[in-house]
């Protein structure tokens, strides 16, 4: 918490940013072409009965296998991240299915135990130290390995600058919190000075960018009980909370406070094409998940270092409810 790390709320609105800016640039200055395609498809579609429907139900499954799945399905996944210098300090994968219009968000904690040959420390073995050596290719082979060989087409990083404009534009976010948060941090450039009262309250930029920062207090026992994993759970109310509020007539503030801070690999020409997609994505298509596994200690050269170790098998579970997995018997 020493400097300002690229908050992954910003990262996930940048997610959708991308989507909607398409939407919104589509329908603003393409109107009457728009009308035209929807004319000629319906003169085009008239007597097929529901074939429209049945192409998107083939698009989501369901499947008999992951491999299929990840062949056939038309789910877009990006890896988004949020950085603390030159480690990614929240990781996540949002996964957006344009014929069902959910919106998958899995986090991965950043102590997630991940092993690369040749890197034998013990903090070598977090995730979070991947980006430093390897840049976004080696976060996004990684993030690849942890879900099952899952393609990844998209990275997003947006920076914290944008944040306190956006959350102020749509006049805040409802949030409970759980308990007092306090904490300081005179080194932290600038000092760092989280101070926000336990209960039901609307959050407004600064405090919202605390509240997602938050972690720990000064003394050893404040602040989440299962550390990290609290944190997430938080992040993802947050998130959650924000997702209701944003898909409203407040959706182009969102874009216009936002866009400006995203750095993302999504060509314009595809980010129109997936705003035509994101077309009618409400704040309760949502589902906000986290990588399956448990806290563990493990020691490695003689350091003892707190891993989050995933469990495969229900990786691949999750993974077949997103994707609409329905094996034979």
């Amino acid at each position: 918490m020493r400097t300002f790390w690229k908050i992954f709320l910003l990262s996930f609105i940048s997610f959708f940013i991308a989507f909607f800016l398409g939407s919104q640039t589509y329908i603003r200055e393409s109107k009457q072409e728009m009308d035209s395609r929807i004319i000629e498809i319906n003169d085009e579609n008239s007597g097929k009965g529901n074939s429209k429907e049945t192409k998107h139900s083939k698009k989501n499954g369901p499947y008999t296998s992951l491999s299929e799945a990840f062949k056939k399905s038309d789910r877009i996944n990006a890896v988004v991240l949020g950085m603390e210098e030159s480690r990614s300090d929240t990781i996540m994968v949002a996964s957006f299915s344009p014929s069902t219009k959910k919106v998958d968000v899995i986090s991965i904690p950043r102590d997630t135990y991940i092993h690369r040959r040749g890197y034998d420390k013990a903090e070598q073995r977090k995730f979070n130290s991947i980006y430093a050596v390897h840049g976004m290719g080696g976060v996004k082979k990684a993030v690849s390995h942890i879900l099952h060989k899952a393609p990844i087409h998209h990275t997003i990083i947006m920076d914290y600058k944008g944040m306190i404009s956006i959350i102020d534009a749509i006049g805040g976010v409802d949030i409970m919190v759980p308990f007092d948060m306090k904490y300081r941090d005179p080194t932290s450039v600038p000092p760092l000075n989280i101070d926000i009262k336990k209960g039901k309250q609307t959050l407004y930029g600064k405090d919202a960018l605390d509240f997602l920062r938050y972690r720990r207090g000064n003394g050893k026992d404040i602040g989440y009980m299962d550390g990290d994993l609290g944190r997430i759970r938080a992040q993802q109310q947050f998130l959650s909370s924000f997702a209701q509020k944003s898909f409203s007539y407040r959706l182009p503030i969102v874009i216009k406070n936002g866009f400006n801070h995203v750095k993302t690999d999504i060509p314009l020409k595809k980010a129109l094409a997936y705003g035509r997609e994101a077309m009618g994505v409400k704040g309760d298509d949502f589902s906000f998940l986290t990588l399956p596994g448990k806290p563990e200690f493990r020691k490695f050269n003689g350091k003892l270092l707190s891993y989050y170790v995933y469990d495969p098998e229900e990786v691949e579970k999750l993974l077949h409810n997103i994707y609409n997995i329905k094996k034979t018997p």
